[in-house]
């Protein structure tokens, strides 16, 4: 059992000889590992990054389970999540290379290391830096041949969830009422969706949580697509729709991750031989993310009340479900 608290000087510790042991494995000329630090971000694992000491020097990423019991928490674990990105990388999706996945023996908890990509998650500096001007001018039209990609992956035998458009609503009111309050926007919500339900289509690999802060970015674009661990079977339309949600815009116009629209974003997927769209249901998803968001800040916000995860990000996400009830109204004024 590792230490509860990862980031204190004895957790660190530990970390660090469990990763210097296991070090020669990933490249024997390896003496260990330096520079072990835990980054920022991440609603649900831990990320740390740490380089090879002697041998090639790799710069690697451990993504590993949180010693926490978060009631409400979802996601397909660890090993699956190794699994899809692997698949996901022979379909030429940009993610990063999986290394070595953790094993009981090696006492460095739950989860793998995989290879550090370099570029810019933070959607401000993205936002911010001029050197990443060229990646923001075609992010929309790169995010949908990236999807596509995504879309396109060989699914089989992964083990990973399916999920319908209605199972998706029966989950989050299922989750609403478990976790959340009374909230007669998300009541309404939940009716809206129901009522206007879209057909199923093929399935497909699903990423579940494409959107700005999970996409590394260089001056040349896209390079990197992380935190899979949502990822499943389902309707494609899920990802496009998520992606254009208005918090992952953070207050700029733009509905694709506040850098383009969607008739680039379709462009690019249809480019690179995504199947065709249909905007109605783009649209229909992009109200149910809205709804997705409120209920997994319900969740946080549980987290919070039973002391869990009493951590000062957690507290700041934990009071924004208001947001989510006014973007709702708005999609649901909107005329078709």
């Amino acid at each position: 059992m590792r230490d509860a608290n990862p980031d204190s000087a004895d957790g660190q510790d530990a970390l660090a000889k469990a990763l210097s042991r296991i070090a020669p494995r990933i490249d024997p000329a390896a003496g260990g590992i330096e520079n072990l630090q835990r980054l920022s971000g991440g609603a649900s694992q831990e990320t740390w990054a740490f380089e090879l000491k002697g041998g090639r020097r790799d710069k690697l990423i451990l993504r590993r389970a949180p010693n926490l019991d978060r009631s409400g928490m979802s996601g397909i674990g660890m090993e699956a999540e190794a699994r899809v990105i692997t698949r996901a990388a022979a379909a030429g999706v940009p993610v990063p290379r999986v290394v070595h996945e953790l094993h009981p023996d090696d006492k460095a908890g739950h989860g793998f290391i995989m290879s550090r990509i370099e570029g810019d998650a933070l959607p401000a500096r993205i936002f911010r830096n001029k050197n990443l001007a060229p990646a923001r001018a075609k992010f929309a039209f790169q995010a949908g041949k990236t999807l596509a990609a995504i879309h396109q992956t060989d699914a089989r035998d992964l083990g990973i969830p399916h999920q319908s458009p209605q199972q998706a609503v029966d989950d989050l009111q299922e989750r609403h009422a478990s976790f959340g309050t009374p909230r007669p926007v998300f009541s309404l919500a939940l009716q809206w969706l129901r009522t206007n339900t879209p057909e199923n289509v093929t399935p497909r690999l699903v990423h579940g949580d494409f959107r700005m802060g999970n996409l590394m970015l260089d001056p040349e674009g896209i390079n990197g697509v992380l935190d899979w661990e949502l990822a499943h079977i389902g309707d494609p339309h899920a990802d496009l729709g998520w992606l254009c949600m208005e918090s992952w815009r953070f207050g700029r116009p733009e509905p694709v991750g506040g850098l383009g629209s969607r008739a680039d974003l379709f462009a690019g997927y249809a480019a690179a031989g995504g199947a065709p769209i249909n905007p109605a249901t783009v649209r229909w998803w992009e109200v149910l993310a809205a709804l997705r968001w409120g209920v997994i800040i319900e969740e946080m916000a549980a987290w919070v009340r039973d002391g869990t995860d009493t951590s000062v990000e957690r507290h700041v996400i934990a009071r924004r479900a208001s947001e989510t009830e006014a973007i709702l109204l708005l999609h649901m004024l909107e005329k078709e």
